[in-house]
């Protein structure tokens, strides 16, 4: 008979984790490149009305206005009055032709002077204060305006 005998296993081998580096930053490389960071941080409040006709905005020509009341982080140094927020700063009105021309400088060239001016107002903000910035921009000529709405009934 033979002299050498072959150990005959049950066991499953392990697992070989030589390739877990690689999946791992491949992984981690993936979401970097995929997530969307947030361009602003909002500074006042947005419960914005409902309206039922809504259409998709491009974001690559418009340059928004935030306008509302404070958030409660900041109504202790800013108080309760409406502000304006264009990009991450609050802005006063006589002072939102410079902002604008800042944002307008962000966009691709060739789309600066076909730029939309996106109004995201929040729902009790004073009605003065909108028509004070839309004053503000048919001075500067720029008079492409939407509102930025949320889909739904405003009855509802």
């Amino acid at each position: 008979m033979s002299k050498f005998t072959k150990k005959k296993s049950n066991e499953l081998p392990p697992v070989n984790t030589a390739a877990l580096p690689d999946i791992v930053f491949m992984l981690l490389f993936f979401f970097m490149v995929a997530t969307v960071m947030r361009e602003t941080n909002l500074l006042v409040e947005q419960n914005l009305p409902k309206a039922d006709q809504v259409e998709k905005l491009k974001k690559d020509r418009s340059v928004f206005i935030f306008a509302g009341k404070p958030s409660d982080q900041y109504k202790e140094k800013y108080g309760n009055e409406g502000r304006v927020q264009i990009g991450d700063k609050y802005t006063d009105i006589s002072k939102i032709g410079m902002a604008l021309s800042e944002a307008r400088g962000k966009l691709i060239p060739e789309l600066q002077n076909k730029v939309v001016v996106a109004l995201k107002v929040d729902d009790d903000t004073n009605t003065g204060l909108v028509t004070d910035i839309k004053e503000e921009l048919r001075e500067l000529n720029m008079v492409r305006i939407i509102y930025i709405t949320t889909p739904g009934n405003q009855l509802d």
